[in-house]
């Protein structure tokens, strides 16, 4: 054991058990990436094996307390888990063999992303309580079983192969698929991960002794500082309410998600052009959204403006802030993580600005959070939809085109639909909350939108621009027609990024 290498060992350590203990994450998506980017000890053929299997005997007793803990509150559900159990436990095995006979295997980038965007997840909605939800101890269904059957394979497969422990992907399968609460999801989760973890390191161990022959010092230490960490994690989540636990677990998984990320492909991060060219842009973004915020506060307060149209004009500001750093911006990398730094300024800002008595003059918000959660939820949608226009597909036009129909468009749905809307839309998937009135101003104004970006971009010929715009503005209608809770934030822009890429394929 190097010396200089124990700080290392205890904070992966801490982090892989604050994660177990709150969202039921296996220590091997923490432990791993730290033990092997930051110890040279790590380096070499099997470095990553045996990273991987401290991760999961850390998992063992670090699952262990945290289930007993959530068992002891009643936050467990083993007759709706039962069946991934049986297979998670059938497949771990295979994995790890196939891990040992496919050399040296490191924890995949799809764990570390999920984790951040689960993380993400929680800080928009930290109440994962569904009204629909199964009770408690309830039974399978044929869809519930064959989920669990599909999930649980390939969860077992993971487990054993990457060192996962499967718990991020239990935590989404049980809360997503299966209706669990976030603690019975965490609690379920980490019982069935104390038996992975245990088969999973056994078999890593027996493959490859030099595990505990050379590492022990370094087992002993991650072991005992994971229990730790994930019994007072544990402790705290089944302590407070749903809604604290979800918050905290977002912000735990997405600096974990982002630090790891960070980790894996820190010579790619620490690129001295990606550093200036990303500093370069957020300062212009910021010279950019900030006055034009400070404008419309000052707009608001001086002719009192109400708060619904005060709120969509902060949406244009937001929108129309996406198409200046496309068109002011250092490289489509450089402008997506400028959206993500500024996402993750704003949303503690406005945690506190919720505090101030006048908070609630500025914004309408159906529930408590809702505005800083739209917004975080708006930049970091805009931050992959620049990377995917303008990175993936390299036409910054579709971005640009996407977003301004989407931001106009919303806006003149909620101008027209409020005072004007009398016909309720009463189809099938749409919200019946909207308007056939609403739903028309948006179609105009988005195909209006869209037609002066194809014309002023000279995408297009006339004609060609006007069968697009049509289509476009077919599109944004219908997609916010169905999107509910806010998410036309994310879904009419996506639709309509689809929409002008399967145009330009086929134009």
């Amino acid at each position: 054991m190097v010396n200089s290498e124990i700080v290392w060992y205890i904070i992966a350590s801490i982090g892989a058990g604050i994660g177990t203990g709150l969202a039921g994450l296996s220590a091997a998506t923490v432990m791993v990436p730290i033990l092997i980017v930051l110890c040279p000890s790590f380096s070499g053929e099997t470095g990553a094996y045996q990273a991987t299997a401290i991760a999961l005997a850390s998992d063992i007793l670090g699952s262990a307390v945290t289930a007993a803990t959530y068992i002891r509150n009643k936050n467990i559900d083993l007759k709706r888990g039962w069946v991934m159990m049986v297979c998670i436990l059938a497949m771990c095995t295979v994995g790890s063999w196939a891990a040992f006979k496919a050399g040296n295997v490191v924890l995949g980038g799809f764990t570390l992303f999920l984790t951040f965007f689960i993380g993400i997840r929680f800080l928009v909605k930290p109440d994962t309580t569904r009204k629909d939800a199964p009770s408690k101890g309830s039974e399978l269904d044929t869809k519930g079983i064959l989920i669990s059957i599909f999930f649980g394979l390939t969860i077992g497969f993971g487990t054993g192969f990457v060192g996962t422990g499967g718990g991020m992907m239990m935590l989404v399968v049980f809360t997503v698929f299966l209706g669990m609460g976030l603690k019975t999801a965490v609690g379920t989760s980490t019982f069935i991960m104390t038996f992975t973890a245990l088969i999973a390191s056994v078999s890593h161990i027996l493959i490859h002794p030099a595990v505990v022959l050379e590492k022990w010092p370094v087992l002993l230490i991650c072991v005992v500082t994971t229990t730790a960490a994930s019994l007072i994690s544990a402790r705290f989540a089944n302590r407070v309410s749903n809604r604290t636990v979800g918050l905290v677990t977002g912000v735990v998984l997405t600096i974990l998600g982002a630090a790891m990320i960070f980790l894996k492909n820190r010579e790619f991060f620490l690129n001295e052009p990606l550093i200036r060219g990303t500093l370069l842009t957020l300062w212009r973004y910021l010279l950019y959204i900030v006055p034009l915020a400070l404008t419309l506060l000052l707009i608001f307060k001086l002719f009192r403006l109400p708060k619904d149209i005060f709120r969509k004009l902060l949406h244009i500001a937001a929108f129309t802030s996406s198409i200046y750093i496309v068109l002011y911006g250092e490289g489509w990398l450089a402008e997506s993580l400028t959206l993500v730094i500024f996402g993750l300024l704003v949303y503690p800002l406005l945690s506190l600005a919720e505090r101030l008595k006048n908070y609630s003059r500025f914004f309408v918000e159906k529930q408590p959070g809702e505005v800083k959660r739209s917004l975080l939820l708006l930049f970091f949608s805009q931050a992959f939809f620049v990377a995917v226009t303008c990175g993936l597909m390299k036409k910054p036009y579709i971005l640009i085109n996407a977003v301004a129909a989407w931001g106009l468009g919303d806006t003149a749905a909620a101008w027209v639909g409020r005072p004007l809307g009398r016909h309720k839309i009463n189809i099938r998937f749409a919200d019946h909350n909207k308007s056939w009135e609403g739903s028309a101003a948006m179609m105009v104004v988005s195909f209006a939108a869209s037609l002066a970006v194809l014309l002023l971009m000279k995408v297009y010929a006339p004609l060609t621009a006007v069968l697009a715009s049509l289509l476009v503005a077919c599109t944004s209608a219908y997609a916010e027609m169905i999107s509910k809770n806010g998410l036309d934030t994310v879904t009419v822009p996506a639709a309509n990024i689809l929409v002008l890429w399967f145009f330009s394929l086929i134009s």
